[in-house]
């Protein structure tokens, strides 16, 4: 069942949501060469702290990060921990926090220093792709229409869709129903309603769009190990347009 939510927990979802923005963007500010992905991690749990919220992923079956951090070939799930990030990579960080009885989920790639110009292509695309996707999230349309705008955008840039891992519903759980597939054709699956929230979150590929999970049991990788970019937000469906909630505040 797809929840529907009321103005007041709409009102809820905005206020996570935004801290969970915020906090992103600052860990993401923080990617440079030399620092360790458990250097960024540690940074992301301080600012979580301060803003009385709970780290959504912390805990979470098992996983012992407060974000994840992927790097290059890694593609979700990343364990944070020793790996130093180095000029020329791409570092994907997702986080959620909980807070007021909700939760946030919003994701970046970012690059770090001067990057190869086909990565930087793949990061554009992959922005592309959750921009086009967050435009199908308006009443009326059928959940698949954000799936295949997805995969109509990284299709025509010759990237690849990763099939395995998908965006989800969001509220007072981090992962409710639907799931959001970012791949197949239009025009299937439930009626989106106005006020129905969702992790919308494209994972596309430079290569082939097969992946692995590594011995950790948590990180996932490109089976070719060519790089991969990850974007998401957190959105209301409108009625005529939707609402992105994972919007950061920015320092004046």
């Amino acid at each position: 069942m797809i929840i529907v939510k009321n103005p007041a927990e709409l009102e809820s979802m905005r206020v996570v949501c935004k801290k969970t923005a915020t906090i992103l963007h600052k860990v993401a500010a923080k990617v440079a060469p030399g620092v360790t992905t458990k250097e960024l991690d540690d940074y992301a749990a301080e600012l979580a702290k301060k803003e009385e919220g709970r780290c959504a992923f912390y805990g979470y079956h098992g996983f012992s990060g407060h974000i994840c951090s992927s790097v290059n070939e890694e593609v979700v799930h990343g364990v944070p921990g020793r790996r130093v990030v180095r000029n020329g990579d791409v570092v994907s960080i997702d986080f959620g926090l909980c807070f007021g009885g909700f939760v946030g989920d919003t994701a970046i790639t970012v690059a770090c220093g001067e990057i190869d110009p086909k990565w930087q292509r793949l990061l554009d695309t992959t922005q592309e792709c959750l921009a086009a996707a967050i435009e199908k999230a308006v009443e009326g349309n059928r959940l698949s229409d954000i799936s295949n705008a997805v995969q109509v955008v990284a299709g025509r840039d010759g990237f690849s869709v990763v099939r395995d891992f998908v965006g989800h519903g969001i509220g007072r759980d981090m992962h409710e129903d639907p799931q959001i597939p970012n791949y197949g054709p239009p025009g299937r699956g439930p009626v989106l309603k106005a006020g129905m929230t969702l992790a919308i979150e494209p994972m596309i590929n430079l290569g082939v769009h097969k992946t692995e999970t590594l011995n950790d049991g948590w990180t996932v990788v490109t089976k070719d190990r060519l790089p991969s970019a990850h974007f998401e937000h957190t959105v209301a469906v409108g009625k005529t347009q939707a609402e992105i909630l994972t919007i950061p505040v920015l320092d004046s």
